[in-house]
């Protein structure tokens, strides 16, 4: 199965939401209303820069497949950009086509195209179809980083003090 891969425009708002549902379902997260998930796609993407677009999709047979997510920061430590890939997600229907190797395909050709030196990622470690994804192409696992978040409710807990 062919399958394309473009960075998302507003137009694309409607498939993200599709995606963006899916994804929360399978990751055991509580639904998402597809409404609202088309209406918050439909503002991320008007919001966007055209020189670093943030989404990804995947189209095969005509139908959304799949999305990466990404952001470009600048500079790492070797002064250059690195793209953080923070979700590839392919859809059920469409897995074991070709679909996650297209996006990351895609992905590292503009990274070539833009000069930016790697993609980083994580994924969780019971991930094991993942992670054999991610060795098949070549992936280095790093363990000396350490993943840790602020929560939305840090986030206002610092910003008042």
């Amino acid at each position: 199965m062919a399958v394309d891969v473009r960075w998302a425009t507003v137009d694309d708002a409607e498939a993200l939401a599709i995606v963006l549902c899916e994804m929360a379902k399978h990751y055991r997260q509580a639904p998402l209303d597809h409404d609202q998930a088309a209406a918050t796609a439909r503002q991320w993407l008007e919001e966007e820069s055209p020189a670093y677009p943030h989404f990804a999709l995947a189209f095969a047979g005509g139908a959304v497949a799949g999305l990466a997510s990404v952001a470009i920061a600048h500079p790492g430590v070797d002064l250059e950009r690195l793209m953080f890939l923070k979700d590839l997600f392919v859809r059920d229907s469409a897995r074991g086509n070709g679909v996650g190797r297209a996006l990351i395909c895609f992905l590292a050709g503009q990274c070539l195209a833009k000069g930016i030196g790697r993609i980083d990622f994580t994924t969780e470690d019971w991930n094991e179809g993942a992670l054999r994804f991610y060795d098949r192409l070549g992936a280095e696992r790093h363990g000396q980083k350490v993943f840790l978040r602020l929560p939305k409710a840090a986030l206002g807990k610092i910003a008042r003090s």
